[in-house]
């Protein structure tokens, strides 16, 4: 799973901030259900409700969130990319 660094770093690139309020609450389920976190937020209602609560431009950190984190997948007791990309 990608840390909160590289999720604030990217939305730092492509959106000018960090937005890691977004990505805390994204995953602030992880404690409780470690890999299935991510069918409770990581979704297109998640993405709304940030939208509404704080509004476009968090949105969009989600949806970079949601994304990078489709990289990862969780195998075995460990987080592998799950795409690799050619040589």
């Amino acid at each position: 799973m990608p840390s909160l660094e590289m999720h604030c770093q990217e939305c730092v690139e492509k959106l000018g901030e960090p937005f890691t309020y977004v990505h805390q609450w994204l995953d602030q389920l992880w404690p409780v259900l470690g890999p299935k976190h991510r069918a409770v937020r990581h979704n297109d209602t998640g993405v709304d409700y940030i939208r509404l609560k704080w509004g476009e431009r968090a949105a969009q950190a989600a949806v970079l969130h949601i994304k990078l984190d489709e990289d990862f997948v969780y195998q075995n007791g460990i987080w592998v990319r799950a795409k690799m990309d050619a040589f």
